[in-house]
């Protein structure tokens, strides 16, 4: 049975992946109390990698799109938190965005948005969160995003 998110989810034209596995010697997320802590989610599509570096090779809107990738596949880790419920969802807390950039790129907030504006437009008020949006030389892979989350579940 489907639940009211993933409902609204479907009617986005999502449909959520299997819960990505670590890539190293860590785990996918820590449930403590009512929060759920997941590991950062890089910017991978059905199995295959988003890479580029912004200010480079790839562009504010292309950095976007790789955003909204990480957002639904930090939604899968959180259905994974809940058992295959994600309408225990209570609010999404925090997104720290990491961006793979130059050293004179400036527009890390435009490149997260990506993923923020997809959390507030799939979940509504339960979506809207605190955030942080970071530069880096480098991410793992040469992806052009990764996100981690904090969620709040019941």
């Amino acid at each position: 049975m489907t639940g009211k998110i993933e409902s609204k989810l479907a009617e986005l034209g999502v449909t959520l992946p299997d819960a990505p596995a670590p890539a190293a010697n860590y785990v996918p997320f820590v449930v403590s109390g009512d929060l759920v802590f997941v590991s950062g989610q890089i910017s991978m599509d059905a199995g295959t990698l988003i890479t580029g570096k912004l200010g480079d090779n790839m562009d504010v809107e292309s950095g976007q799109a790789a955003a909204k990738v990480c957002a639904i596949n930090l939604l899968a880790q959180v259905k994974s938190a809940c058992g295959g419920d994600l309408d225990r969802l209570v609010k999404v807390v925090k997104l720290g965005g990491f961006v793979n950039c130059t050293a004179d790129f400036t527009e890390h907030p435009k490149v997260i948005n990506g993923a923020s504006d997809f959390m507030a437009k799939a979940l509504g008020d339960i979506g809207t969160h605190a955030r942080a949006a970071v530069g880096c030389v480098s991410l793992p892979l040469g992806v052009a995003v990764e996100i981690e989350g904090i969620f709040q579940i019941s």
